[in-house]
């Protein structure tokens, strides 16, 4: 299925961006890694990817041209395909903006003239402009999910003189932390959001120019603007975030806990110098800084440091561990290492008290769309016994041979992307007016991290081996792990997995990921005992329970797509044919 590049947001006041080179032409096959365009933006001229693989069957705006942001530049897929369509509808929700614009101008109009109110246009506000040599640096759009970051510490301080390619500050996203370079170069004269708040997507955040330079009639202004646009709402947001944080370190303080945002690390009474988004995310890997040389100035540890910092790491796919008989336990490693219950997390006390956590982005996100999912789209449950003992044993040869070892996550994911060739129905997305078909297999797996739930994506599972589907998830699950998956990589899922069985969950009920109309829910392995022949016998059962959309999938239509996955389970060999 072909699939539109949009010009990305490279820059915080980025509007537009001009193409200066196309690195690809139309008819030109392409991976999903390749750069596809060099794009000049009013900060530098960066490198654009499509993150698909296909060939080259579009291009949108010729080398030279400006492209508004998200403005179609490119449309790859495969070789001949139709894709007029795209451009279609893409006119076409212009045009109905533009037309609803219009109708709603017209209403407005006539409800004045209803009233015997005179129709007038709407005065001209008085602007206030930034003073000369002063540039703003507004809050970037860091996820394709992202709707505010929340600023986790700033590594400047007002009055500081700051350089182009400095951190100003880290920022947590709905997907990881990440710092924010400002581009610009002087004196850091504003900061707009303080230390645990948010700010929306576009809101300033700081202000840099020449010294002295006097920006609180902007600012006022600025404020003011944004009290009309959307009240006091998102300040009460960000106030409210704010003592969030301060009453959860005021009661870790009060009950001798430890607090999680103090993340500064000492060696023999001295402190090291590393940045709080390289002390975030070593706290995150467990890494110990001392051993990190830093190549920041005077020797302080930043990000780069620490992604190239080479330690060994366990896998946190969900693996099997074969015990001495032969017999497979699901477990799961890395993400969370151990499950026993700790009495360090809990410390008695003979007075009533709470610590309250804000959420973090991705947690908002999580609650959000789950909550609309939830309570939008009408669940109903399957659930069906398979049994596994053809697929341990199918799973001990296949690892035999492959390069990449194969987990029985990986054989369910081979699975379910075969039977949704057999069963397009259950690969379908409910648009409101419309049931969406996708010609296309991308299975999302899910994946339990120390700040909510994301979901790596394997691409078109159903045209890879499970070798591939192996190397591609254990890719994916470690770049979730270490906060890199890029949008392309966590979006774009036609059906979603969700196995608990490697904490010993037998079974479950799973919330659809949208856009999906389904989610498969996988309990763990269980030794059960059967009769067989009149006499008594154990066998390997593993339970799933299939989510699906009553609005897009039916009940027969469900069943009948786990028949077939039933089917491809218990006997392996036929998935691959």
């Amino acid at each position: 299925m072909a699939e539109v590049i949009r010009m990305p947001l490279l820059s915080d006041t980025m509007t537009e961006g001009k193409i200066v080179t196309w690195y690809k032409q139309v008819g030109d096959k392409v991976k999903a890694d390749d750069v596809l365009a060099d794009v000049e933006t009013d900060k530098a001229t960066m490198e654009v990817n499509g993150y698909v693989d296909g060939t080259l069957l579009h291009i949108g705006v010729p080398a030279g041209e400006a492209a508004k942001i998200n403005q179609i530049i490119a449309i790859v897929g495969k070789a001949g395909e139709d894709y007029k369509h795209l451009l279609d509808s893409e006119q076409l929700a212009v045009g109905s903006g533009q037309e609803a614009a219009s109708k709603e101008q017209v209403a407005v109009g006539n409800e004045q003239l209803a009233k015997n109110e005179p129709v007038t246009p709407n005065p001209k506000p008085t602007i206030v402009s930034l003073p000369a040599g002063a540039k703003e640096i507004r809050m970037p759009l860091l996820s394709d999910t992202m709707t505010e970051g929340k600023i986790v510490a700033w590594n400047k301080k007002v009055g500081d003189v700051v350089k182009a390619d400095d951190s100003l500050a880290d920022v947590e996203t709905d997907k990881a932390t990440m710092e924010v370079v400002g581009y610009e170069e002087g004196t850091l004269l504003y900061i707009g959001v303080e230390e645990g708040s948010a700010a929306k997507i576009n809101q300033i955040i700081a202000i840099v120019g020449k010294a002295g330079t006097d920006v609180s009639a902007y600012v006022a202004y600025e404020e003011s603007q944004l009290a009309n646009d959307s009240g006091q709402l998102a300040s009460g947001n960000e106030q409210a975030a704010s003592s969030g944080v301060q009453e959860a370190t005021n009661t870790a303080a009060a009950t001798n806990e430890p607090s999680t945002l103090n993340l500064e690390p000492s060696t023999d009474g001295g402190r090291i110098k590393a940045s709080p988004l390289a002390k975030k995310i070593a706290a995150d890997k467990g890494l110990d800084l001392s051993k990190v040389a830093g190549t920041g100035d005077g020797g302080r540890i930043t990000k780069k440091d620490i992604d190239g910092y080479k330690e060994q790491t366990l896998d946190i796919r969900q693996e099997t561990i074969d015990s001495s008989d032969g017999k497979g336990q699901l477990a799961t490693r890395g993400a969370y290492d151990s499950n026993k219950p700790s009495t360090l997390n809990f410390q008695p006390s003979t007075t009533e008290s709470y610590t309250d956590v804000p959420l973090t982005q991705m947690r908002k996100v999580i609650a959000r769309r789950l909550g609309e999912s939830m309570f939008t789209a009408p669940h109903f449950y399957l659930t069906m016994e398979l049994n596994m003992d053809n697929a341990m044993a199918a799973r001990i040869a296949i690892n035999e041979v492959s390069p990449v070892k194969v987990s029985f996550n990986d054989m369910i994911i081979k699975a379910c992307a075969a039977a949704l060739r057999l069963h397009p129905d259950v690969n379908s997305s409910w648009m409101g007016d419309f049931i969406r078909k996708n010609n296309y297999i991308h299975i999302g797996s899910a994946l339990a991290l120390p700040e909510g739930l994301i979901v790596p994506v394997i691409r078109f599972a159903d045209q890879k081996s499970l070798s591939q589907i192996a190397a591609d998830a254990k890719e994916l699950y470690g770049k979730a792990k270490d906060k890199k998956l890029q949008p392309a990589e966590f979006s774009g899922n036609t059906f979603t997995i969700s196995n608990l069985g490697m904490m010993d969950i037998e079974e479950f009920t799973a919330i659809i990921n949208p856009p999906d109309s389904c989610i498969l829910a996988v309990g763990r392995i269980k030794e059960v005992v059967v009769s067989k022949n009149g006499q008594f016998a154990v066998t390997n059962i593993m339970k799933v329970t299939l989510s699906c959309d009553h609005r897009s999938v039916d009940g027969a239509v469900g069943a009948a797509f786990l028949q077939t996955l039933k089917k491809f389970v218990e006997n392996p060999v036929t998935m691959l044919v």
